[in-house]
């Protein structure tokens, strides 16, 4: 049995960089409409991202942050009206096509769909919002499984997103590779039992990727070669010949 027999990605910060410029403007523009005093530096939001998930990651910075402003009850409602909200400013600001995807995504992706290699989405990202980047940049009927938000009781790092994913899938883990730019990502995968390939950027440099099969800036392309942070470098771009090499180093099926 070959290997990869699906790719699974994580969205933000792994098919785009869309948490800096994208996703934290969103949730600012999301306060001031709201009223809240509330702005998230780079610096700030860098810290928060190790809290998976929209609403989870407004709660806990109310809770820990601006404990003494007060919000509408229940509080719950309240953030989840101002992630939707948030989601609103999101996908305009991916409308004005600000947002591409890092180098080679699309170049993998394209090369796996071609070859009858199944894909597949595996994100903590509401649904709408990632729907939104795959029909600006790739086409989202080549997904088999888009897997996102709310769907599992618990968001990365907890691996029930990537159960989710294989359980539709029906394939075991040994037969997928996954792509995430995080530590919770990458907890999420190995406690799966999948072989992740970590593409870092600024806010994940400096995170412990012990366990990923490849640490890289990015998949790179023909005219602009990826730098390889961990692992052995197969060439100057990620393709599925390599994701083929890690597999039979690995013992994938």
């Amino acid at each position: 049995m070959s290997f990869p027999q699906a790719l699974i990605f994580d969205v933000d910060g792994t098919l785009a960089a869309t948490e800096r410029d994208g996703h934290r403007l969103a949730f600012n523009a999301a306060f001031a409409e709201a009223g809240l005093d509330w702005e998230w530096s780079i610096d700030e939001y860098q810290r928060l991202l190790a809290i998976g998930g929209g609403k989870e990651r407004i709660y806990y910075y109310w809770q820990t942050v601006q404990a003494d402003t007060p919000i509408p009850a229940p509080p719950e409602a309240f953030i989840a009206r101002l992630h939707r909200h948030k989601s609103e400013h999101y996908r305009r600001l991916l409308a004005t096509g600000q947002i591409q995807l890092r180098p080679g995504v699309k170049r993998l992706i394209t090369e796996a769909q071609q070859l009858g290699i199944r894909l597949a989405i595996a994100t903590t990202s509401a649904l709408p919002n990632a729907l939104a980047l795959l029909e600006n940049h790739l086409d989202p009927a080549w997904f088999a499984v888009i897997a996102a938000g709310d769907i599992v009781p618990q968001k990365k790092p907890a691996p029930d997103i990537y159960r989710y994913v294989l359980e539709q899938l029906a394939l075991p883990p040994q037969a997928c590779l996954v792509f995430e730019d995080s530590a919770p990502g990458l907890a999420a995968a190995t406690a799966a039992g999948l072989m992740t390939v970590i593409t870092e950027h600024d806010y994940s440099q400096g995170d412990d990727f012990g366990a990923a099969a490849l640490v890289v800036n990015h998949l790179g392309e023909p005219d602009q070669p990826l730098a390889v942070r961990q692992g052995q470098a197969l060439g100057s771009y990620f393709d599925l010949a390599w994701a083929q090499a890690l597999g039979n180093r690995d013992g994938g099926c």
